[in-house]
């Protein structure tokens, strides 16, 4: 009879059921004007846990969109300050890839100019630039690609600005990291490779 138990033991201790899918970390902002969802690369693991982390503890939920520039990029995150990104939380090491260029609906890191190429750890940028920004190429991180919300973005750098390229109306942030699987994500519009 210990084939019986054995039996029964397997039968008690395995799952009924699907297997549930596997699911993906998805980037999402949602502005006052629209949501943004991105995919974030595998290739910048410290940008991509940075950024999970920040998202995490709702970091840059009382911030905005501080730099709208058409033709090049809507930025946000911690301020943009002449002697650089000093309330940066952190700086995290370049993580260059051939793969990862500055395309339209790049996701990138800000930084100052640092010798090192440190990315701020609170700042991101959009490529909002149709052609792209090939000359942004291995000298600022791109982490992340948007599949969801370019027509937001492109919307976004339509709105009147001051002299520093800030919105004269707030474009508030409320940025999270959302779980979706392959076919949730192939519906919004992003195959996973």
């Amino acid at each position: 009879m210990p084939w019986l138990l054995l039996l029964l033991t397997h039968l008690f201790s395995t799952p009924i059921g699907p297997t549930p899918a596997k699911t993906y970390p998805i980037g999402q902002i949602k502005t006052p004007m629209g949501e943004v969802l991105f995919w974030l690369h595998d290739e910048t693991p410290n940008h991509k846990t940075s950024f999970i982390k920040l998202a995490n503890q709702n970091y840059w939920d009382t911030l905005t969109f501080n730099r709208v520039i058409p033709d090049f990029v809507v930025q946000g995150g911690c301020p943009d300050t002449p002697a650089g990104f000093s309330d940066s939380p952190y700086l995290l090491k370049p993580e260059f890839s051939p793969n990862l260029r500055h395309i339209y609906g790049a996701v990138g890191a800000g930084r100052d100019d640092n010798p090192g190429k440190l990315s701020a750890g609170c700042q991101f940028y959009i490529v909002q630039k149709k052609e792209g920004l090939a000359r942004l190429d291995d000298n600022y991180t791109v982490f992340g690609q948007v599949f969801k919300g370019m027509d937001v973005i492109d919307a976004i750098v339509a709105v009147k600005t001051d002299k520093a390229n800030a919105p004269l109306t707030p474009i508030t942030l409320d940025v999270n990291v959302i779980q979706m699987t392959a076919s949730a994500l192939k519906k919004a519009g992003y195959v996973v490779k």
